[in-house]
């Protein structure tokens, strides 16, 4: 047999193997960190007896052992064997080709005029942004701002164009939440907390570390600088953006681009601390201000992790809130990221979470049997919240999903008489503002709650319904 042709780069590795003529095999091989795991896909039953594989027919190897064990495999298997290696991105890169350079080529970007432009640019402090509390957790309170309507519709182009755009940036695999899901070589790799506590999944020991008030601490001189040093644009067009980003000079908890640019906050020096701990064999990961650190390793001291970890923040004038800082061992306590229990090959939910949305759904069932409460607001609120509770199960694959929607469907809220009302005229005040609002986000708003409206309504009132969206389809709304 001949030996396998080997190529290793820090890109990629390419191995090719060609003896006899059995079925080819392809195998496709994702790394999730510098030491994270491959991914082997191949079709089902080759060499089954021998290796335990997922229910896509893949195999899980860690990246170094997989190496070595792929040498061996293209030296047993007699078919021709193509193997790819996505190594992990550790920085965020900018994937456009060209710069921003002048205020009319973001103008021209955004789609926007320089009078719009300028309008939002000289708006006063005080008419920027509106706030009110929410409490928190421990009782204290929390100040969220909505943006003015011509600077909300700014941000979202912003995001829409720039920070979502994945022809334009490309976020590093470490990062989670609040951005949109990563493709590579035609998969998709999910960005939300349970994708990130995935990461974590089969661990010992892990270090939580929490960024005290991030948004309040990231400097409109570290937003500046994301601008021109990493997305490379130009002094007068940076300085304008990041005027736009930030309110006080700071980052603003409401401000549509706030998540974006906070998980840029760190894109020069997170990936190297990402590097440093992988060869410690450590996982890093970081959901906009919670940053876990895992080892599979029982009672693995942390010490450095943490300094290291501690240093990056502090050069970028990032607080530690010591208060929420911890370190977990599994034989202590089950393991937990982000609410979810990660001491398994996937992430699960706590059993007294599941316990919780169970008791949900048959409180909803009880509210159910009272005479017309089905078609009430209250009813309608309470139900959609308990949908969404149990769709949490969903995305974790918990064997009870389908069984407690079944139940759930069984007992939807229903329309009444005034909600037929109510959107007859919501139709009518749509097409009487329709020629003037229509690019307006308070048009988009009350266009899609109308659709939403239409989608209880039609359950009982299906004719009235078809007409209703028949009205509708001319005056759709046109908010970017």
């Amino acid at each position: 047999m001949s030996a396998p042709l080997i190529r290793r780069n820090r890109r990629s590795i390419i191995s090719l193997v060609r003896l006899g003529n059995k079925r080819p095999v392809s195998i496709a091989i994702r790394a999730s960190g510098e030491a994270g795991t491959l991914r082997l896909l191949r079709p089902r039953g080759e060499m089954d007896d021998r290796l335990g594989h997922e229910e896509d027919g893949s195999v899980q190897r860690n990246f170094d052992e997989g190496y070595v064990f792929l040498c061996a495999l293209l030296n047993e298997l007699a078919s021709p064997i193509l193997i790819m290696v996505r190594v992990p991105q550790l920085f965020p890169k900018k994937t456009a080709v060209g710069s921003i350079a002048t205020i009319d080529q973001l103008c021209n970007a955004l789609s926007i005029t320089e009078d719009e432009l300028r309008e939002v640019i000289l708006l006063p402090d005080i008419l920027r942004y509106s706030s009110r509390p929410i409490p928190k957790k421990d009782g204290s309170l929390r100040f969220v701002h909505n943006p003015h309507f011509r600077l909300r519709r700014i941000q979202r182009r912003i995001n829409n164009r720039l920070f979502s755009n994945q022809s334009f940036l490309s976020w590093p695999d470490h990062i989670f939440g609040s951005i949109p899901n990563q493709q590579f070589d035609g998969a998709i790799h999910a960005k939300d907390y349970v994708a990130c506590a995935r990461v974590h999944c089969e661990s010992k020991s892990i270090l939580t570390i929490d960024i005290a008030n991030f948004f309040d601490n990231v400097h409109i001189s570290h937003v500046l600088q994301i601008f021109r040093d990493l997305l490379k644009f130009s002094e007068i067009v940076s300085e304008v953006l990041a005027d736009i980003c930030c309110h006080n000079d700071a980052l603003i908890q409401g401000a549509l681009t706030s998540s974006y640019i906070a998980g840029l906050a760190l894109y020069d020096v997170e990936g190297r601390v990402v590097e440093r701990l992988a060869r410690k064999g450590l996982r890093y990961t970081r959901l906009v201000d919670d940053i876990n650190v895992s080892s599979k390793n029982s009672e693995y001291n942390f010490d450095y992790a943490k300094k290291i970890v501690e240093d990056m923040l502090f050069s970028k004038d990032l607080p530690v809130n010591t208060s929420k800082t911890k370190v977990q061992f599994s034989s202590t306590l089950p393991l937990a990221v982000h609410g979810l229990r990660v001491g398994f090959k996937e992430p699960r939910l706590p059993g007294e979470e599941v316990s919780r949305i169970r008791a949900a759904v048959h409180s909803i069932e009880m509210m159910a049997r009272e005479p017309n409460y089905r078609t009430s607001h209250a009813y309608r609120r309470d139900f959609n919240r308990c949908m969404g509770r149990v769709n949490k199960l969903s995305r974790v694959g918990h064997k009870q999903h389908g069984g407690l929607v079944h139940r759930l469907h069984q007992i939807m809220p229903l329309p009444s008489q005034k909600d037929v009302q109510r959107a007859i005229k919501i139709v009518e005040k749509l097409e009487a503002d329709f020629s003037l609002k229509r690019h307006t986000y308070w048009y988009a708003k009350r266009f899609y709650l109308a659709h939403e409206r239409l989608n209880i309504l039609k359950r009982s009132f299906p004719g009235i319904t078809d007409m209703l969206r028949l009205r509708l389809k001319p005056i759709k709304a046109r908010y970017e």
